[in-house]
């Protein structure tokens, strides 16, 4: 049996844990690209729900898209 080469070579995993570990933050704020799924993605869903509602009242308080 043939051993199979690590994916990745150990020093860079003990230098990425490292740094994941020293990392002054939150844990699910520690990558470059979380602050774009844990936050903005969030907020721009927020944002359009709130203003599909605004519209929505908008158009039922003045009879707009009414089917006769």
């Amino acid at each position: 049996m043939s051993t199979e080469a690590p994916f990745r070579p150990r020093e860079k995993l003990l230098e990425k844990q490292k740094y994941y570990q020293n990392a002054q933050r939150y844990t699910h704020l520690k990558g470059p690209l979380d602050k774009v799924t844990s936050v903005a993605i969030p907020l721009a869903l927020a944002a359009s729900s709130i203003f599909m509602i605004g519209r929505g009242i908008y158009n039922m308080s003045h009879g707009i898209g009414k089917k006769e």
